[in-house]
């Protein structure tokens, strides 16, 4: 394959793609080496850095996937409001979120504790917008389920790894660029938070548990 198509090949390859395309995955398609496709996609990415291009190519989560600049955020925001209604994440979530990521893994009365509420319901929210999973279970009285962010919160936040994240300070912003919406993040709604109830070393809220989770739980309980 001429160096020109090979180019051609793999920019497309990275826009099609619906998870980041993998430099592994990459070179596999288009029968080359891996150094090969990885020198061509450096050249991609230094074309895509130029002013005059709307899109980038960015590593993130372990591959490559074509992002809007952020300079052309606001542009794109009013077009993607103009067509459906924003994705909306409560402030509570996404404080919870940022503790999850920063304090990661968690579990959730530890999560309970730094919040001073009651987070299981916001702890399934996130886990059903696939923001964060589960990650074992921690080795103490009660073996409760530890959480940490997803690969998906990788890809949804533009970040390569979480050696990536922003300050705290700064966590907001890039939640709101991330949501596309600078209404994506919802007013908190009085139910939303509850007094955090007295809870039991290593105990767990089966409402901050997901499906799987819970099932696993059953069987240890049976068995």
């Amino acid at each position: 394959m001429e160096r020109t198509e090979l180019k051609a090949a793999i920019e497309a390859i990275i826009y099609a793609a619906d998870e980041p395309a993998t430099l592994e995955s990459i070179a596999q398609a288009c029968q080359v080496e891996k150094a090969e496709a990885r020198a061509v996609i450096e050249e991609l990415i230094a074309a895509t850095a130029a002013e005059d291009r709307g899109v980038e190519i960015r590593k993130v989560a372990g591959g490559y996937r074509l992002y809007t600049k952020p300079q052309h955020h606001e542009v794109v925001r009013r077009f993607i409001k103009s067509l459906q209604p924003p994705v909306r994440l409560t402030m509570p979530a996404l404080e919870t979120l940022a503790v999850i990521a920063y304090k990661q893994p968690i579990t959730l009365p530890e999560i309970n504790e730094i919040r001073g509420v009651n987070c299981a319901g916001v702890v399934q929210t996130l886990l059903e917008k696939r923001l964060i999973t589960t990650a074992g279970r921690k080795p103490v009285l009660g073996r409760p389920i530890l959480y940490r962010t997803s690969r998906e919160f990788l890809i949804r936040f533009g970040l390569s790894d979480l050696d990536d994240l922003p300050s705290l300070k700064e966590f907001e912003q890039l939640a709101r660029e991330a949501l596309g919406t600078e209404e994506g993040v919802a007013p908190v709604e009085p139910v939303s938070d509850e007094p955090a109830q007295p809870v039991a070393l290593g105990a767990e809220s089966r409402e901050g548990v997901s499906a799987g989770a819970a099932a696993e739980q059953n069987s240890e309980t049976t068995s």
